[in-house]
């Protein structure tokens, strides 16, 4: 049998594993995440006829070897783990990564990669990948050096927090006579929750000074608290050291509270109708979660129902020195190998992890108009290989002939 109809059948298989994998490429053009692959070729072993000589004594000289290759063979099926662009969902839980990087998944017993982030929320609070593999992080305050969680949201809960200090900018009128009052009141929350009105009484007593009192209030008593004397500058600024911080102690009833702060020192005396405003901080009533947000670095805030907001988690990212050493599984996943290099665990955006587009999903890096390209090159390799045979037939047949 000749030579050339057996490289003829390579170039037949080679070429067909080449359209396998374009036409998985573009079956795949839509899928989330999904990294296109790629086929090359390399040179069977040659057979050689004769050897190569080198320059010989009296002038002659060398000869070059003489083979004759016996066909083609598949070289790699390349993973491209290049960029694609991301998609806009403008879901709380549609992830895409900009920059290297996996996101950690599991079914209960191994790990999984993968760049697909389009994540759910199951019936259990769990956070959960396509086909209910869970999504891995660290809760707020644990060390990335510890294994990762599946992440889980359910029985979300924000214990109501004591008012811890209040602060109080705005202008008292300059203009007013002495012996004028202006009031202002605001809330603040005792240790359970419960809201109080705290009734704040300013006295004119001189050019550029104020007398404050805090009123007795219906659901609290203050404790030892007298009126205060607030002096300003001639400027209108406050006279440093006037006043400073208040500490007060209130009872509340059930629950008392220690030591709240009361800041003044933004306070102005300015001509000018007197307009105060007051803030707390710190306090707020008992809330349960009604939403998430994630944001770049993949830090998954729980979102109230008291207004506040609060960090959960932090999804974990994998990183691999060879991502194209990785081995696809199916539904987007893919497995540590030997060649992929050990994962490297941690945050995103540190340590040459990507960061997160959160509502959004990255797209297939499937290029149409190159599988299209190679498609064409693929279908006139194929034809090229399979006229080799058909033109050795033709040739034995003629052999065959000869006996005739």
């Amino acid at each position: 049998m000749m030579r050339s109809m057996f490289s003829g059948v390579s170039g037949l298989r080679a070429h067909q594993l080449q359209m396998d994998v374009i036409g998985n490429n573009i079956s795949n053009v839509n899928t989330v995440g999904y990294k296109s692959s790629r086929v090359t070729f390399q040179e069977v072993y040659s057979q050689t006829l004769k050897s190569a000589t080198g320059p010989a004594a009296g002038g002659r000289g060398g000869s070059n070897p003489q083979q004759v290759g016996l066909g083609v063979a598949v070289g790699t099926i390349d993973v491209l783990h290049t960029r694609s662009g991301a998609q806009r969902t403008d879901k709380a839980t549609d992830l895409s990564i900009e920059g290297d990087g996996f996101f950690v998944v599991s079914d209960g017993v191994s790990n999984f990669y993968t760049r697909a982030g389009n994540f759910d929320v199951d019936r259990l609070g769990n956070l959960t990948a396509p086909g209910g593999l869970t999504v891995l992080g660290w809760q707020a305050g644990e060390p990335t050096s510890v294994a990762p969680r599946a992440i889980n949201l359910a029985g979300l809960s924000m214990p109501a927090r004591q008012t811890g200090e209040l602060t109080f900018n705005g202008n008292l009128n300059a203009d007013n006579q002495i012996g004028d009052i202006e009031n202002y009141t605001i809330s603040l929350f005792d240790s359970l929750g419960r809201e109080h009105k705290l009734e704040l009484e300013f006295t004119k007593t001189g050019v550029n000074s104020w007398s404050l009192d805090i009123l007795e209030g219906a659901t609290y008593n203050l404790g030892d608290f007298s009126p205060r004397e607030i002096t300003f500058n001639d400027d209108g600024s406050i006279a440093q050291g006037s006043i400073g911080d208040v500490s007060l102690t209130f009872d509340g009833g059930a629950a008392p509270m220690n030591n709240v702060i009361i800041d003044f020192t933004k306070l102005t005396q300015s001509a000018g109708k007197t307009h105060i405003k007051g803030q707390q901080l710190g306090g707020y009533t008992a809330g349960v979660i009604e939403s998430i947000s994630i944001d770049s670095n993949g830090v998954v805030t729980g979102l109230y129902t008291n207004g506040q907001a609060q960090e959960e988690w932090r999804i974990a990212m994998a990183h691999f020195t060879n991502p194209a050493g990785l081995v696809k599984l199916g539904g987007n996943l893919f497995q540590q190998t030997t060649n992929s290099g050990e994962v490297d665990l941690g945050l995103a955006g540190d340590g040459g992890r990507g960061v997160l587009n959160p509502g959004s999903l990255e797209m297939s890096n499937v290029d149409l108009a190159k599988e299209f390209t190679d498609m064409i090159i693929a279908q006139r390799g194929f034809q090229a290989n399979s006229r080799i045979i058909t033109t050795s037939d033709e040739l034995l047949q003629e052999l065959v002939n000869l006996k005739r």
